[in-house]
């Protein structure tokens, strides 16, 4: 029997995530490891835990001053995570 459709391995894993939706999850814990590169090592030590949750990355931030300056921003933190990533995976960035 001879093959007339081989594919390489990453052919195979990237059709498997494809079909089962994993691939949104990974980027988007990809996008969640990209947070200290893309607030800095600064912001990035003031917040206290974060998570994300279809496509929403929850950040707890103890100084209310630095909480409001990124709400301020958050569109165009949201932007650079996804360029990073290099799709849409995060919808919105929840600061608490």
């Amino acid at each position: 029997m001879k093959r007339t459709n081989a594919k390489s391995i990453a052919e195979i894993i990237g059709d498997f995530m494809q079909q089962e939706d994993i691939e949104t999850a990974v980027l988007e814990q990809k996008a969640l490891r990209l947070w200290p590169q893309v607030v800095g090592q600064g912001i990035n030590r003031l917040t206290t835990e974060r998570y994300v949750d279809d496509g929403v990355i929850t950040v707890k931030i103890a100084s209310a001053s630095l909480r409001n300056d990124l709400m301020l921003s958050r569109s165009n933190l949201i932007a650079q995570l996804n360029n990073l990533v290099g799709k849409p995976v995060i919808k919105d960035i929840i600061f608490r």
